[in-house]
């Protein structure tokens, strides 16, 4: 079963990776000002922020926690535009992948997630796969939001469109 559960979860993050890209091609059309423009509307204030705070995200769930990676995380503001941005998106793919390939024989079972406050969490690697793509969607939503008020229009970057 792990073989084929991991084929079928390798694929869907290919979907996730494709709906990301087109929003990452017309992110691309959006000014670096634009970018790292701070709006207080939005929780983390810029596109820019959000890309990031995806990142980081997946970066300390799946690399930092699920893989054990000594992982460091750099302000918002190192990011200056949208290629300092993609090249963040890749290395987290990487990490996508080797978790996908080091869980691969099992996907339910509970391993031990240390939060860093001092809690530490029972979870399964399909809900932290879980936890880090549903994530990734939400602020996909608001990204294609702020660029509505920004004044662009937004593509259609679902995964069936």
């Amino acid at each position: 079963m792990g073989k084929e559960i991991t084929i079928i979860l390798k694929q869907q993050y290919e979907y996730i990776q494709y709906a990301r890209n087109t929003v990452l091609e017309y992110l691309k059309t959006i000014s670096d000002e634009d970018l790292t423009l701070e709006n207080s509307s939005f929780g983390r204030g810029s596109i820019r922020n959000l890309l990031v705070h995806i990142c980081d995200t997946y970066a300390a769930w799946i690399g930092k926690r699920a893989l054990g990676m000594d992982l460091a995380f750099l302000p918002f503001n190192n990011y200056t535009n949208i290629e300092m941005c993609i090249d963040y998106f890749k290395q987290i793919d990487g990490y996508m992948f080797k978790f996908l390939e080091v869980f691969a024989s099992d996907y339910e079972k509970e391993i031990l997630i240390d939060r860093n406050v001092g809690q530490v969490l029972k979870l399964s690697p399909l809900r932290l796969f879980s936890h880090v793509i549903t994530h990734e969607f939400h602020h996909k939503g608001q990204i294609m939001s702020l660029s509505r008020h920004l004044g662009y229009i937004p593509v259609d970057a679902d995964i069936i469109r």
